[in-house]
């Protein structure tokens, strides 16, 4: 079992920047796209998640700059941010991307993003951004700015369309480098069969190694998104690779 980490680069006015919370008007910039992209592979990145905010928040494209940043790299691409139509989606997937990833379509076109889904394969993830509100686990749809539904009655239909991923982000936490929301994830994980993907929080490489340590035990999370932490200066990619590498199977010593 390998534990995958996804540096992110979050595109905004064709500059790479990170949020808090996913509010538009909170970003910090960051520099070029390609220059990030490129630097998390000479670091060791297998996968880079790569999103266009402005797509998301429906307020623009940066379309053909990511297009030219998938094709520079040699890793596999995550690719998501306003995928909502055939059109979107064949344009994205024709960059060569890997995968991508759906978010308010999922929500707002079930009978759409299943089609998707049938047509398509491993090569859909789709996100759930959650906001708990009162208890309740409430998903959150355009840019993290509407409610999309009931997160367990959303998981149990993408379930039945047979969705192989899914990318989980606590919106509280996302940004914030207050720590993943482990029992979010942990919840999420137990009630599909599709492997996870943990988004949100990362504020130190124990965050990591808490993540890949409940993989290692059976947990269905098979990765982490990692985005501020890294640009924040908290660690190295290198580190982080590291540490989750040197996590070991349960039942198996190191060495």
């Amino acid at each position: 079992m390998s534990f995958t980490l996804l540096p992110a680069v979050d595109v905004a006015d064709g500059q790479a920047v990170r949020l808090v919370q996913g509010e538009a008007g909170t970003e910090t910039g960051y520099g070029a796209p390609r220059e990030a992209a490129l630097q998390w592979q000479r670091d060791g990145a297998e996968w880079i998640h790569l999103v266009d905010l402005d797509a998301a928040f429906g307020r623009g494209s940066n379309a053909e700059l990511l297009a030219d940043v998938v094709g520079e790299l040699d890793v596999a691409v995550e690719l998501s941010g306003g995928i909502r139509d055939d059109a979107s989606l064949e344009r994205a997937l024709s960059t060569g991307c890997a995968r991508v990833n759906l978010g308010t379509a999922a929500l707002e076109d079930p009978e759409w993003c299943a089609r998707a889904i049938a047509r398509h394969g491993e090569r859909i993830a789709v996100g759930l951004d959650v906001r708990i509100v009162d208890g309740e686990h409430r998903l959150a749809a355009r840019g993290w700015t509407r409610d999309g539904g009931d997160l367990w009655e959303v998981l149990e239909r993408l379930d039945r369309d047979g969705c192989a991923r899914y990318v989980v982000t606590d919106v509280g936490k996302d940004g914030t480098l207050r720590g993943p929301n482990l029992d979010l994830l942990q919840s999420v994980a137990g009630a599909t069969k599709a492997p996870v993907v943990a988004s949100g929080g990362i504020a130190e490489v124990a965050d990591l190694v808490a993540l890949a340590e409940l993989a290692a035990s059976g947990v269905g999370i098979e990765g982490s998104i990692v985005g501020k932490a890294l640009y924040a200066g908290r660690f190295t990619l290198p580190e982080a690779l590291a540490a989750v590498r040197a996590v070991q199977p349960a039942g198996r010593a190191a060495g």
